[in-house]
C-alpha cells in the first residue's frame, strides 16, 4: 500500500457491511403467504407498513417516544437477514437463536449496543413503545389479510380473528375495526368513481 494512501476508516467499513446486511431484507420473503395460497411480501415491505401504522397509532396515544417507537419498528425483524423468516407453522418444529444472530450482527458495529437494547426491549414487550410496536406489527398483517380477502381469498378471513385477539391497545383495536370496515381499494375508487359507485362496487361487509 502506498504510504500516501489513507488507511480505511474501520467505523465506516463496518457500517457499510451492516447496511448491506440490512438490505438483505428487501429480498427476504415472508413465508406465511404460501400457507394462505396467494400473495408475497418482503420483510422490508412489512417493516415499512408496520412503521407507518405505528406512526398513525402513536398520534392518538399520549406520552409515546416517537423516535424510539419508530426505531423499534425499523429494527424488529432485522435479525431475519441472518435467520430468514419463520412463520407459525415453522416455529412448531424449529428454534431460531435470534440472540446469537443479533450478537454477530452488531459485533464491532458503531451503535451496536443501542440496536441490541432496542431489540431486547421489543422482544420483552413491556414498555409503552414496545407494546405499540407489537400492535403496529399486527395492524400491518391485518391490512394484508383484508386486501387478500377483498381480492378473493376467503381463507384470509380465518386468520383475522387471531390477529385481532393479539392487539393490546384500544387505539389498535379501533384502527383494526376501521380496517375491517373498509375495502382495500376504497381510497382510490372513491376519488375516481365517486362515493356512491365505489361503495356499491367495493362494499364494506366484514368477513
Amino acid at each position: 500500500m502506498d504510504k500516501t494512501e489513507k488507511e480505511p476508516d474501520t467505523r465506516w467499513t463496518r457500517s457499510a457491511r451492516f447496511l448491506f446486511e440490512g438490505s438483505m431484507l428487501k429480498n427476504t420473503m415472508r413465508t406465511g403467504y404460501s400457507f394462505l395460497g396467494k400473495g408475497q411480501e418482503s420483510v422490508a415491505a412489512h417493516t415499512f407498513g408496520m412503521t407507518l401504522a405505528a406512526m398513525v397509532l402513536a398520534r392518538s396515544r399520549q406520552g409515546i417516544n416517537m423516535e424510539k417507537l419508530l426505531k423499534l419498528c425499523l429494527l424488529h425483524d432485522l435479525p431475519e437477514a441472518r435467520t430468514g423468516d419463520a412463520n407459525a407453522v415453522h416455529k412448531l418444529y424449529i428454534v431460531i437463536d435470534e440472540q446469537a444472530a443479533v450478537r454477530d450482527m452488531v459485533k464491532g458495529l458503531p451503535g451496536g449496543e443501542e440496536i441490541t437494547e432496542l431489540l431486547d426491549e421489543y422482544r420483552r414487550c413491556e414498555t409503552e413503545e414496545a407494546i405499540l410496536a407489537h400492535d403496529a406489527d399486527q395492524i400491518d398483517m391485518l391490512l394484508s389479510l383484508k386486501e387478500h380477502y377483498d381480492t378473493g381469498s376467503t381463507d384470509a378471513a380465518l386468520w383475522m380473528p387471531h390477529v385481532m385477539a393479539r392487539l393490546q391497545t384500544k387505539e389498535a383495536e379501533a384502527l383494526a375495526e376501521a380496517i375491517l370496515g373498509e375495502h382495500w381499494a376504497g381510497w382510490w375508487m372513491r376519488q375516481l368513481l365517486g362515493e356512491h359507485r365505489s361503495s356499491r362496487n367495493t362494499g364494506n361487509d366484514q368477513p
